[in-house]
């Protein structure tokens, strides 16, 4: 089917391309969404007429998602999720966990907007894409952990793994140190 692109869309064109794409994805995504039109002589002579319209209103969200870009790019969300001891979550975090994170902290995010190269299934610092316009996005971080104290360990730069190591050390230390003063003690005896 062909379409004509009302406004950019990733890996497809730019506004006012007429582009062929397979029927489903024009009446199930492109359509609805109101992304194209149908390639039809009327279409696109009210596409003509509708341009100017269409690219200022286009150059208006675009002003609008830089300005929220510049103010969410490198934000760090915490996330408090259930895990394990060596550090794999009991689930996964999602674009939803995201999307909810951002908005309890005052920022206007929706879920679709939320790229994630993975699903997130461990603890730590995660990068996150934020999709605000078809040409502006944003990096954010999403610092995954069990407790708030955790997250504020891990944003200082520790990692889960090298605390739970420390942790073994300073264990295996205190247990040198009972059979040093145990063995020091039969000694004297």
């Amino acid at each position: 089917m062909q379409v004509i692109l009302l406004q950019r869309v990733a890996k497809l064109g730019q506004m006012g391309e007429v582009v062929k794409v397979k029927d489903g994805y024009a009446r199930n995504y492109l359509l609805p969404q109101g992304k194209a039109l149908r390639a039809s002589e009327a279409n696109i002579k009210s596409f003509e007429s509708r341009k100017s319209q269409l690219e200022a209103q286009n150059l208006e969200t675009k002003k609008e998602a830089e300005a929220v870009a510049a103010k969410l790019d490198g934000q760090i969300f915490v996330v408090i999720r259930s895990a394990s001891e060596s550090g794999a979550l009991y689930g996964s975090v999602t674009a939803r966990d995201a999307a909810d994170a951002a908005t309890a902290a005052g920022f206007t995010v929706d879920r679709g907007q939320i790229v994630l190269d993975k699903p997130i299934k461990d603890l730590g610092l995660h990068g996150v894409t934020v999709v605000l316009h078809p040409e502006v996005s944003a990096k954010i971080s999403m610092n995954v952990a069990r407790s708030v104290e955790e997250a504020e360990l891990q944003a200082s730069g520790k990692s889960i793994q090298e605390l739970a190591a420390e942790a073994e050390a300073a264990a295996e230390m205190d247990i040198q140190q009972l059979f040093d003063d145990l063995g020091g003690a039969a000694s004297e005896e």
